[in-house]
């Protein structure tokens, strides 16, 4: 049995972009920072989360606000990291960066398993087009949070970069 080749195929955008496995050292480091980065954000995400829902309750089946609102705010939060860290700066973020704030606190931020616990308590309480519409607005919500917001902070990105002042691609001065 013959393995396959599992590198990237030429220009194709790495999985992580955060480590070459093609660099011995990167291929070989050790990953309990990244995990402990990981777990210390998740920390302060969840606890925010709990917060928030401490302070805006839902009541029983009373739609969802507070989870709706968070799930789509740390979309739109997590739209502006992505682009900020992969396309915004000179220089490199620290590595562990993505990790904490990404994936720790924005993951531990949002939350679908609350999603699915609110969506399946309002079905509980017969509220099925309240969950039906809690179902679909979230979804419409988050994604549309992470593209606003991405959209929009390439935008000021590209205002304050290197190229201000051209129109992208075509180096033609913009007044």
């Amino acid at each position: 049995m013959t393995r396959k080749d599992s590198r990237p195929a030429a220009g194709a955008e790495a999985i992580d972009p955060d480590v070459d496995l093609h660099v011995p050292a990167q291929r070989a480091e050790p990953q309990g920072r990244v995990l402990a980065a990981v777990a210390a954000g998740g920390a302060v995400g969840a606890s925010a989360r709990y917060g928030i829902s401490l302070l805006w309750p839902a009541a029983p089946g009373a739609f969802p606000w507070a989870t709706l609102w968070i799930n789509a705010s740390g979309c739109a939060l997590i739209g502006v990291l992505m682009v900020l860290i992969s396309e915004g700066g000179r220089s490199a973020p620290h590595p562990l960066l993505r990790p904490f704030a990404g994936v720790g606190v924005l993951g531990g931020f949002t939350t679908f398993s609350t999603y699915a616990l609110d969506f399946s308590r309002l079905l509980d309480a017969g509220q099925a087009r309240s969950a039906l519409a809690y179902a679909g607005l979230t979804v419409v919500a988050a994604l549309g949070a992470v593209w606003a917001a991405a959209s929009a902070t390439r935008l000021a990105v590209r205002g304050r970069g290197p190229d201000r002042g051209t129109d992208r691609g075509t180096d033609r001065v913009v007044r």
